[in-house]
């Protein structure tokens, strides 16, 4: 008896939806992009249908003015971009000035990350070479075994700080790199 109820209360409630009432999702779409409100001249999307095909679009950086001469000026406070000098000559030696001195700064920049490595191993060597002389000698570790864990600690706090000096300093290399990039300077081969 439960069920029949059940069931003509379920029947009701389906007969009651009308799915030719229904508007489609398309129907939907077209119907929102007539209602849309046309967008304000500051603000442009772009997609698909307006992308321009021939035209660049640049996405990076500060938008480039240009002033009355038609040479172009950065519109950013901080801008890499400049106005090229008067002399080509003049230009080019700037340019492999910067190159210079980016390529002096990486290289320090990485006689220091050669150098924290070459630390970071000495503590590992050393190490290794003290857990050797503690667990050849059965004696030694039952002799020395709180010692050990002191120095053992120790050894493995130095061994982290430096790994991640040298984490750090392999990521500011990174980053000049990048700037480097940014700046112009080709990759290094």
């Amino acid at each position: 008896m439960k069920r029949s109820i059940w069931m003509a209360i379920g029947a009701l409630l389906l007969s009651g939806a009308n799915p030719a009432s229904a508007q489609s999702l398309g129907d939907a779409a077209r119907t929102n992009r007539k209602n849309k409100a046309p967008q304000t001249a500051s603000v442009h999307h772009y997609d698909n249908d307006n992308l321009p095909i021939n035209d660049k679009v640049s996405v990076v950086g500060p938008a480039i003015a240009s002033n009355a001469n038609g040479a172009n000026q950065s519109t950013g406070a901080n801008s890499a971009v400049t106005t090229p000098a008067a002399d080509p000559k003049a230009a080019e030696a700037e340019r492999k000035k910067s190159a210079d001195d980016w390529k002096d700064k990486l290289d320090a920049q990485q006689k220091n990350i050669e150098s924290l490595n070459r630390d970071l191993d000495l503590t590992q060597r050393e190490y290794r070479l003290r857990a050797v002389a503690q667990y050849s000698d059965a004696g030694n570790r039952l002799r020395n075994s709180g010692q050990w864990d002191k120095d053992e600690a120790d050894f493995r706090k130095q061994l982290d700080e430096k790994q991640k000096a040298v984490d750090a300093a392999k990521q500011e290399l990174e980053t000049m790199q990048e700037q480097a990039r940014k700046a112009g300077v080709k990759e290094r081969e």
